[in-house]
């Protein structure tokens, strides 16, 4: 099983010539790429995309013809892309941002600034549109990366997705059953297990959810139950559009979510200030309460909570360093939520930590790391962040109190997050498991001692590869397993073959 080979069909769709230079750059080798552009564009745009295109030839790409012009400002495009789309078949598509971050504001008109031209969110939500129709038309899911554009100015910060995908989307249901949620382009899609323990599973199924945009966050709540957020975009009567941070929760597994409920924005209303609502982070705490952050339109954190009681509060504002669209919860072994921001002017990290459900937000700047852009992710055991060093991109594990961050090991591989899980056992004593893409999707996976990070990290390397981050469970009877994406957008799956003895793993299979 491997996403490097031949066959990932990949369609990037972008204004013009030269904006979609930055897209097929971002390809790794071993995609089948084509171009689609909505206007058409100058010598100089054309030339730049044909050695873009020649360079991804160079590293392991096939490019399937010339770029084409479907489109034109007069509002013909929808149904142009559409068409090419139903020929090319795509399985992943890339775009550009169709919400970019504002660089400043113009008092004097209350509107945003942009140093992105207005036609590149314009094209990628015409696009957006017409993936969506083309995956109800065919059946067939369409996964979406939307190439970040805007105010973060961070080395690497604008290849990171606008809408990430989800880093722990395999997930134990209250049943013992394991699913497995993914964003795609005409909303989430899930895989389900029919037994617990078992390799027969049903799916991919398209969950209905309107006008989701391509990305999810998915979290366990204290009784099993997994809790999905989103954001969504809600058209307004005055024209544009407002995005809302949304949830829904599957309580019984393989059986229908809970309608996606609405949390609004801190920018509600405001079709200039909405769209660049952050995706959101959320976690529960100790005592059932639920607690989602954003980062809003001024760059700084904003957050609601719903106590156990299932109350909730307004959108609250806490202050402090400017912050980029990249937040992360943790929560520690007493059962408190903490929130990791990377800043967005520097290099650094903000936390926010505070004394129980009522206490009063604190923020730390003492954090002693940097992180790679799109590496944050909490850790396997409570109250520790891992991430990829800013300068030399080695995995690293922190928690408060530790001096400094302990290496994890694989400088030189991959990229994004790592995660894992903890409590795995092997000859009686616990150890914590670890997976991290490396070199063009392929896969690895980690072992140190529980609580012992700084004792060492053993890495293999696994036999798959994942066209997003893969995904690791351990589930109630101690069966730990291992989920991926397969370059045909096949759920990959592997098990333990001991649940107490080495770390190896079953033979692949795909569903």
């Amino acid at each position: 099983m491997s996403t490097a080979g031949p066959g990932r069909r990949v369609t990037i769709v972008a204004a013009r010539h030269r904006e979609a230079v930055a897209l097929v750059a971002a390809e790794g080798p071993g995609a089948e790429l084509s171009v689609l552009c909505v206007e058409e564009d100058g010598k100089d745009g054309r030339a730049a995309l044909d050695r873009a295109l020649a360079d991804a030839e160079r590293r392991g790409c096939r490019v399937t013809g010339a770029p084409r012009t479907v489109g034109a400002p007069d509002g013909g495009g929808h149904a142009a892309l559409l068409r090419e789309l139903r020929t090319l078949k795509p399985q992943r598509v890339r775009l550009a941002d169709p919400d970019p971050a504002h660089v400043s504001y113009d008092e004097e008109r209350e509107l945003p600034v942009h140093d992105e031209p207005a036609e590149n969110a314009a094209a990628a939500l015409t696009a957006l549109a017409a993936v969506r129709e083309h995956q109800l038309e065919s059946g067939t899911p369409v996964f979406v990366d939307c190439h970040r554009a805007g105010a973060d100015a961070r080395p690497d910060a604008a290849s990171q997705p606008r809408y990430p995908h989800p880093a722990h989307w395999l997930t134990e249901g209250f049943d013992g059953r394991l699913s497995a949620f993914l964003p795609s382009a005409a909303g989430v899609v899930r895989w389900t297990q029919r037994e617990p323990g078992g390799t027969a599973w049903q799916g991919p199924e398209l969950l209905p959810g309107p006008r989701l945009m391509p990305g999810l966050r998915v979290v366990r709540d204290l009784y099993g139950f997994p809790h999905l957020f989103a954001l969504r975009r809600i058209p307004l009567k005055d024209g544009g559009d407002d995005i809302a941070v949304v949830r829904a929760t599957q309580y019984r597994t393989g059986h229908p979510l809970t309608p996606w409920h609405s949390l609004g924005s801190p920018n509600s209303g405001n079709r200039h200030r909405s769209r660049e609502v952050g995706f959101p982070a959320a976690a529960f705490d100790g005592t059932g309460g639920l607690s989602v952050f954003v980062r809003n339109f001024g760059h700084s954190v904003s957050y609601r909570h719903q106590g156990a009681d299932g109350t909730w509060t307004p959108w609250q504002h806490l202050r402090g360093v400017r912050v980029a669209d990249e937040l992360v919860t943790v929560t520690t072994a007493g059962g408190e939520t903490e929130l990791f921001a990377r800043a967005r002017d520097s290099a650094a990290v903000l936390r926010w930590y505070r004394s129980g459900p009522d206490g009063v937000w604190t923020e730390d700047r003492t954090v002693p790391f940097s992180p790679r852009p799109g590496s944050l992710a909490a850790g396997p055991e409570p109250g520790t962040v891992v991430f990829r060093d800013l300068r030399t991109n080695e995995p690293c594990v922190w928690w408060p109190g530790a001096r400094g961050p302990v290496p994890l090991g694989g400088a030189d591989e991959g990229a994004g997050p790592v995660t894992g899980v903890r409590g795995v056992e092997a000859a009686g004593l616990p150890y914590s498991l670890l997976v991290r893409s490396g070199p063009g999707g392929a896969c690895a996976v980690g072992v140190h001692a529980e609580g012992r990070a700084d004792a060492g990290v053993w890495w293999n390397a696994l036999p798959a590869d994942s066209a997003v981050m893969p995904a690791t469970v351990r589930d109630r009877a101690g069966v730990v397993t291992l989920a991926t994406l397969t370059a045909g957008s096949q759920l990959g799956l592997a098990h333990r073959e001991s649940p107490s003895g080495g770390f190896e793993f079953g033979h692949w299979y795909t569903v």
